[in-house]
């Protein structure tokens, strides 16, 4: 039960990340041990300010525009 629980909570965490367009750190972090072992893992806060900046145009992670 606990199990199918916390299946269900990670479901929804990456529902809800999907839907306002921020992808998940912690998957970032999986893929590039997996696939780029040699590479180094940017922070959070850099990876953050990447994903704003890749769907908003925003430059150092602040949105310069609303639509």
């Amino acid at each position: 039960m606990l199990k199918k629980f916390k299946k269900i909570i990670s479901y929804r965490k990456q529902f809800l990340s999907l839907l306002v367009g921020v992808p998940s750190y912690e998957t970032y972090v999986e893929h590039m041990k997996k696939h780029h072992p040699s590479d180094s893992v940017k922070s959070r806060k850099e990876f953050f300010c990447e994903a704003q900046e890749a769907r908003y145009n925003a430059k150092g992670g602040k949105v310069s525009r609303c639509c």
